[in-house]
């Protein structure tokens, strides 16, 4: 009679992951890490079409900056999707279920200046970090240390982000 039960548990919800987390937190906590999943996704993306479209004097330096924070951000990606379903949720499955996710907008524009894709990467990144500490919030009410852990490293990578943004991006009327 148990092994009948189980069966039909395991049929109802096959890709439950057993978890001692209350359920309304694995709810609102895997909820909040598929968006930042999107957004991780969505800015991985442009962050890539801004490096394969640099110009301008700076190119190299650029160039290779952006190669770097692409790598930053696609490497969160893996992370996020295996910690939702560690906890027993499910990820996003699709390029479209991504777009519907996401909250940093596409930039499809044909030509961008260089300073102002850096100008919208740190803009990004500013939302990204906003994000991420909101997410940490729901961690500490939902107990989940694990994924709070995380998020505070992605958090300091995302400030690093930010901060070389900020300070390509300052004009000299900034510094005085």
């Amino acid at each position: 009679m148990a092994s009948t039960q189980v069966l039909a548990e395991r049929q109802k919800a096959p890709l439950a992951t057993p978890t001692d987390l209350e359920s309304k937190a694995v709810k609102d906590i895997t909820g909040a890490l598929n968006a930042l999943l999107a957004d991780v996704f969505g800015l991985y993306v442009k962050t890539k079409n801004f490096h394969w479209h640099m110009s301008g004097r700076h190119f190299r330096d650029y160039h290779l900056l952006l190669d770097e924070h692409g790598e930053q951000l696609f490497a969160m990606t893996d992370d996020i999707a295996e910690r939702v379903r560690k906890i027993g949720g499910t990820t996003v499955r699709s390029i479209g279920h991504i777009s519907r996710l996401q909250r940093i907008a596409d930039n499809d524009a044909e030509y961008v200046t260089p300073e102002d894709m850096l100008a919208e990467l740190r803009e990004n990144e500013r939302q990204l970090i906003q994000s991420m500490r909101e997410t940490h919030d729901l961690c500490d009410e939902g107990r989940d240390v694990a994924t709070a852990s995380l998020l505070e490293n992605w958090i300091d990578q995302g400030e690093r982000r930010h901060w070389f943004l900020f300070e390509i991006t300052r004009r000299e009327v900034d510094r005085e």
